[in-house]
């Protein structure tokens, strides 16, 4: 006898449909899944640091040893040779000895004692004083004097060379000159007359500091110019 299955019973119409709402449902279940493991979860705080204990570390302080130099070498010994003289052997070396005490007749050679501070003051040359040296009649005078005591030399006159000597020199408490020399040159053979008319200059009125001549530091220029 045939069963008959009406065509609202009949499920395999139906299987189609089962099959598919399977598949959605299992894909959403998969999907809903990922989504979960993906979620960022805010944090809350951020936690409490744990602090830890940093030990110093020691370091071993170490010294170079120091090297003790050798003791230095004993010194050599000496060996005294004593020489035996006997009794009736004649020295030939006598020492006298005289006396030291003095008596009326006893001359005594005195050396006198010189203060080397006031040599030194009396030899000091000053460049400024008070009242500065200066020439019998004056600046004028001086250059009238040199101009007429001057010879043109002969090397230079024939080679055109001419110019202003400055020549230095000291003026001694009499008045003397010394110590003369060229302070700015122009050519020898002018230089060489320029100290000589210098050193020929008369004594000129000493420079005074405090009430007392000193020597004094004095500069002259000396113009040699052709005609």
């Amino acid at each position: 006898m045939e069963l008959k299955k009406t065509p609202k019973a009949d499920l395999e119409n139906k299987r189609n449909i089962f099959v598919q709402l399977g598949l959605v449902l299992s894909l959403g279940i998969v999907l809903t899944a990922f989504n979960i493991n993906d979620t960022v979860r805010s944090a809350s705080g951020l936690g409490e640091l744990a602090e830890e204990e940093i030990e110093d570390e020691v370091i071993p302080i170490t010294r170079q040893e120091q090297i003790k130099p050798p003791p230095p070498p004993p010194p050599p010994k000496v060996v005294e040779v004593l020489t035996i003289v006997e009794d009736d052997v004649e020295i030939e070396e006598e020492f006298e000895f005289e006396s030291t005490e003095a008596d009326d007749e006893t001359i005594i050679d005195a050396v006198p004692v010189i203060d080397d501070e006031e040599e030194e003051k009396d030899e000091q040359v000053f460049v400024v004083v008070e009242d500065m040296p200066e020439f019998p009649g004056g600046e004028l005078a001086l250059r009238k004097w040199i101009a007429n005591h001057i010879d043109y030399p002969v090397i230079a006159a024939e080679n055109g060379i001419q110019g202003k000597v400055y020549v230095t020199f000291v003026v001694d408490k009499d008045g003397s000159i010394s110590n003369a020399r060229i302070a700015r040159g122009v050519d020898p053979s002018i230089d060489q007359e320029a100290l000589r008319v210098v050193n020929n200059l008369p004594n000129w009125k000493p420079g005074m500091q405090r009430g007392k001549p000193v020597r004094v530091s004095y500069t002259v220029p000396i113009n040699f110019q052709l005609q």
